[in-house]
């Protein structure tokens, strides 16, 4: 696929790219997050032959070398292949990172946003309410003062980037005192997946102070050491946020 847009648009894009290289990222690795996010959002579909580095380099006024090492920090998160003299085309779906940090906040911001929330959701409910039961058994005191200090960040927070990163860091801190190794690296990747959907529900929650009321009510359980009420604790927080993102959706 081929840049047809007139040069003036062209040069809008060059400049959008100049100005994210100046925000202190690389050039190529400015340049792979503006390709990522456009494969991610559909503007390539997999099986779609990409333009040369030539093209690239012209389109974003970049270093044909910029363009390579771009296309191989893609092709290192598995959305792209490449092949002499055929080029670079989008791999399928299934083939994708989405464990990717960058991956993750490109599907995040792609226009089908429902769809991503629908999918953190799943996750969480296969991963929290068994890690939830899991720290309320295992955690230690140092690891219970984490998760209490994140759910007092969240009744303070005056803004959503503070309420945000206190509801994060409260769901990891969780999956830490799990005690299972396996979920405490699980949570660092899929961190961007949270924190998106923790904003996107945090700003169109009509009720926060009920929803500060569930997690209260999961730390507490923590706390007491009582797994099976942790376990149903954090159900209902899934549920009460599945009721939010299903308002939004009814409303579109």
């Amino acid at each position: 696929m081929n840049d047809t847009r007139p040069l003036a648009a062209r040069g809008k894009a060059a400049a959008r790219f100049g100005m994210m290289g100046l925000a202190g990222a690389s050039v190529h690795a400015s340049l792979a997050n503006e390709i990522g996010l456009r494969i991610v959002r559909g503007d390539y579909p997999p099986g779609t032959i990409l333009p040369n580095e030539a093209k690239w380099a012209e389109i974003f006024e970049v270093s044909r070398s910029a363009v390579r090492e771009a296309i191989k920090m893609l092709m290192g998160k598995s959305l792209l292949s490449s092949r002499s003299k055929v080029g670079s085309w989008v791999e399928p779906r299934e083939r994708w990172n989405l464990l990717d940090r960058d991956v993750l906040g490109w599907y995040a911001m792609s226009p089908d946003k429902e769809k991503f929330l629908h999918i953190v959701q799943e996750f969480r409910y296969i991963i929290e309410p068994e890690a939830t039961a899991l720290a309320a058994q295992r955690r230690s005191d140092e690891q219970m003062a984490e998760i209490s200090a994140a759910c007092h960040d969240m009744a303070v927070a005056t803004a959503l980037p503070e309420r945000t990163q206190a509801d994060t860091h409260f769901h990891l801190a969780i999956l830490r005192a799990s005690g299972n190794d396996l979920l405490v690296p699980l949570g660092a990747l899929i961190e961007t997946a949270l924190t998106s959907l923790f904003a996107y529900t945090t700003r169109e929650n009509d009720d926060l102070a009920y929803a500060l009321k569930l997690h209260e009510n999961i730390e507490r359980n923590i706390r007491l050491r009582r797994p099976e009420a942790a376990r149903k604790a954090v159900r209902k927080l899934l549920a009460n946020t599945d009721d939010v993102i299903r308002r939004v959706d009814t409303t579109i």
